[in-house]
């Protein structure tokens, strides 16, 4: 996995030869630069053969990293076929669209998720036949973790910790004033996802989390295409991810060293883990890897949700009206006034079964404003779409706005309308993923979605402004070549906020 992948190539990194690695670099570079590697083949008398992305390489593939978005449509516009395909140095990169591509892409068994992200997302490729074995029994253990932290049990006794965390963090915004949502709001998503897939000694803690989220900032930021085409050069990009990984690794180690120590149990992530005795590197990777992909996705999520609200009133309203029902049907059990321990009596259930607004609203805050490009790896044998050829081997892209932005799927596409009706084509909508591969958090995600919403809508009073303060006009919309945070341009959404006469 991601975390097993690049400690190892840290480790490796800081007992090898800088010299010599820089040397072999540049004279990589120089080849490269020198005589290139093009984009398309000679091949004529193969017409199974998706066609080749016209360009000089390098040039033609640094905005798959930079400007995605605008690369895959880029690519369509100019190829003018459903199928595309492009060399990433050694490796061919193919992407698809259609309701043939997209069928296949979630279908197929060949399709490897796993494999597809180690190279396209910037992770260190494991061996293959010395530690690829040990890392899919690793997976696959994390995963059965993270379902066993999803049962009904487990999540209820989340539920009051969240909203604790929303009451502390929220009432360091102040009675009043405006902030970046995708700033404040994505912070209490990480914090609410420390608390929910760590530990209570990193969650209790706020400026121990503040540091977690700045390691992993460097790790985002930190990604590039030279960090993800020349993994082992050693370049200051990925210099400052080792050393960040390394900070992230000694952070979660020094929680599960003291936990131990103590011999005092808590009821959190960690206690299941050790108490299930678990590796120690699957304990580590379970943590450092789910943080980041709970938060970046939930982060992004809640950012445009609240922000969405703040532009569409009669939404709003609606959502205020159905948590307000939820708190009439379910009085506290104390005489406590506060609305965190108010929605804390909400019952899981309820929350899962009574929330049918909520639950539009998020499904349409994923469609409109959650980037992602799906990748994965042909394993084998060999695919056929659209008449043309996946050969074993070759990663498989799939832009998620080949469906979600689709006109003719979803009318007028970047108008947000929770009252869309569902779309009947295959995989006509993956919001959580589609075929074999699902978000396995999902059931997670959407209840700190609806927690921190519901605590959001019913402690505050807010609208949206741009940095004039004025209502804006046109409306945010997602950039998707932002592809972590989907931000939109800069100082065009800000959330103008005054607290409500409800005790947080």
């Amino acid at each position: 996995m991601y975390t097993v992948g690049l400690q190892s190539a840290a480790d490796a990194f800081l007992f090898s030869s800088l010299q010599t690695q820089v040397v072999l670099a540049l004279f990589i570079l120089f080849i490269l630069l020198m005589f290139g590697i093009p984009t398309h083949k000679t091949d004529d008398n193969n017409n199974h053969s998706p066609v080749f992305l016209p360009g000089p390489h390098l040039c033609a593939i640094a905005p798959f990293f930079q400007r995605r978005f605008e690369f895959l449509n880029d690519g369509f516009r100019k190829t003018g076929q459903t199928l595309f395909q492009f060399n990433m140095l050694r490796d061919t990169v193919i992407v698809v669209s259609g309701e043939s591509g997209r069928k296949a892409f979630f279908a197929t068994k060949g399709f490897d998720l796993t494999e597809g992200f180690k190279v396209l997302s910037g992770a260190i490729p494991v061996v293959k036949g010395v530690t690829s074995d040990l890392q899919t029994r690793r997976i696959a253990l994390i995963h059965k973790r993270l379902s066993g932290l999803q049962k009904n049990e487990s999540l209820s006794r989340l539920i009051a910790p969240i909203l604790q965390d929303c009451c502390r963090t929220m009432e360091s915004w102040g009675p009043a004033g405006t902030f970046d949502p995708f700033e404040k709001i994505y912070e209490l998503v990480f914090q609410t996802t420390v608390r929910s897939l760590s530990c209570e000694e990193i969650a209790d803690d706020p400026a121990l989390v503040s540091r977690l989220k700045k390691l992993y900032d460097t790790l985002d930021s930190g990604t590039t295409p030279a960090t993800v085409l020349l993994p082992w050069l050693p370049g200051p990009s990925m210099i400052r991810k080792l050393l960040a990984t390394k900070k992230i690794y000694d952070i979660i180690v020094h929680a599960i060293d003291n936990r131990e120590k103590s011999g005092v149990s808590h009821d959190d992530a960690l206690q299941m883990l050790l108490d299930a005795q678990d590796d120690r590197l699957v304990i580590v990777g379970f943590i450092m890897g789910l943080l980041v992909a709970g938060a970046r996705a939930t982060g992004t999520t809640a950012s445009w949700l609240i922000t969405f609200l703040g532009g569409h009133d009669d939404w709003k309203d609606k959502a205020i009206l159905e948590v307000e029902q939820l708190l009439a049907s379910y009085p506290p059990s104390t005489n406590s006034l506060s609305l965190s321990s108010h929605l804390s009596s909400i019952p899981l259930e309820a929350w899962e079964a009574e929330t049918p607004v909520l639950d539009a609203l998020i499904h349409e805050t994923l469609r409109i404003a959650q980037p992602h490009t799906a990748m994965r790896r042909n394993l084998g044998p060999e695919v056929t779409i659209d008449s043309k050829t996946i050969p074993s081997g070759a990663y498989v892209v799939y832009p998620f706005s080949d469906v979600h932005l689709n006109p003719e799927l979803y009318p007028d596409p970047w108008k947000f309308d929770p009252s869309r009706e569902e779309v009947k084509a295959p995989f006509g909508y993956v919001g959580w993923g589609g075929g074999k591969t699902v978000c396995l958090g999902q059931r997670l995600a959407r209840l700190e979605l609806k927690l921190i919403t519901s605590m959001f809508l019913l402690g505050f009073r807010y609208t949206i402004v741009d940095s004039t303060g004025q209502r804006p006009n046109p409306a945010p919309q997602p950039n998707w070549n932002d592809i972590l945070l989907c931000r939109p341009d800069k100082q065009s959404c800000y959330l103008q906020h005054e607290k409500s006469i409800l005790a947080l």
